[in-house]
């Protein structure tokens, strides 16, 4: 679709060239979720390995969420019960939104059964994948963050008021869902999965979600037990969080991570600044606005945006370009199509700084 491309790597070899912060041949790209209808209007009826294929993605991304079994409570209010027993409606968007959580006292957690880690056909997609592309196409395992995951099952306020009112009750759910997602990420990379991208918002706009003397009690030691399960095993590991999350950088490169997506650019994130403090630790993944640029900006915006962040961020390795969130249902798709070939175009080592400019 982009030309003539000679290549020096594979997709696989580029992504892990980037995420050890060394130069590739070409900058790589991927997306953690693309909607089904931008990709229906960019190559309709496609499946998403043909879609992937189309658009030459260094990675194919496996969601755990989306192996997650759900018992149907109102089809046309379009209200499921999934497997953590969260209730939730689903919208115009991929992901529904949680309405009920399951446990709101210890009594509720006397009975709770939380989902089967081990069940085989969380992982057969990986199977697939890794006897297709294992070696040309990187394949993430994506899980849900620790702190995503108890949030719905507590609820995502009332989680936060037990971090003052009841700790204990936090701590216990805390374990259970802990306990299933070392079980998960083993299983994943026991299929075959190259990378663990560990998906979960710590941050709105202006800063944290939670003090960081709650963050330091409730959320790293077990995102840091994930990062660590995953490591031992040789695979790399990716976190996301949207929002301000300067404050927890640091703990980022200390729990191990190679990479961080998005560089949220709507909350003070800047790319440039982030390669300027942490590109020896960390790979950059992002951060082309899908809020405005993509959504509402012209091709030529999508451009120069998606230039200027391999110029700010690119030098030496260590950047994977992608949006600064997802390819979201209000993405153009003339615009998405534009950002990839702006990264195929531009961002071949050694980089044309002058042509970036």
């Amino acid at each position: 679709m982009w030309g003539v491309i000679i290549a020096k790597y594979t997709s696989a070899e580029r992504m892990f060239r980037a995420l050890e912060r060394k130069e590739p041949d070409m900058v790589p790209h991927f997306e953690s979720s693309v909607d089904p209808k931008i990709m229906n209007k960019i190559l309709p009826g496609a499946s998403y390995e043909e879609f992937i294929e189309h658009m030459d993605w260094d990675a194919l991304v496996h969601y755990d969420r989306s192996f997650l079994k759900e018992e149907v409570l109102s089809e046309s209010r379009r209200i499921v019960r999934n497997e953590w027993g969260a209730v939730k409606r689903y919208t115009q968007e991929v992901d529904p939104m949680t309405i009920e959580s399951p446990i709101k006292s210890e009594q509720d957690l006397e009975s709770y059964q939380p989902p089967d880690p081990d069940e085989e056909r969380r992982f057969e997609q990986i199977q697939r994948w890794v006897k297709r592309y294992q070696g040309e196409r990187a394949i993430v395992a994506m899980v849900t963050d620790h702190n995503s995951i108890t949030s719905d099952i507590l609820g995502f306020e009332e989680r936060l008021m037990a971090f003052y009112t009841n700790p204990e009750l936090v701590l216990r759910v805390g374990q259970i869902v802990l306990d299933y997602s070392l079980r998960y990420i083993n299983n994943a990379i026991a299929a075959g999965a190259d990378i663990v991208r560990i998906t979960g918002d710590w941050a709105y706009k202006n800063g944290p979600m939670f003090s960081l003397e709650h963050y330091h009690k409730f959320v790293f030691p077990p995102f840091k037990a994930m990062v660590q399960e995953a490591k031992k095993h040789g695979v790399y590991v990716m976190k996301h969080s949207d929002g301000n999350c300067w404050s927890f950088l640091d703990s980022i490169v200390e729990a191990g991570v190679d990479g961080f997506h998005p560089i949220d650019p709507t909350a003070d994130m800047d790319i440039g600044e982030v390669k300027q403090k942490y590109g020896d630790r960390l790979c950059l993944i992002g951060n082309v606005d899908c809020a405005a640029t993509l959504s509402f900006g012209t091709v030529e915006e999508v451009r120069q945006e998606t230039k200027e962040v391999i110029r700010k961020a690119g030098v030496g390795g260590g950047l994977i370009v992608a949006s600064s969130n997802s390819i979201h249902s209000a993405v153009r798709p003339e615009n998405y199509v534009e950002m990839v070939r702006t990264i195929r175009e531009y961002g071949r080592y050694p980089l044309d700084m002058k042509a970036l400019s």
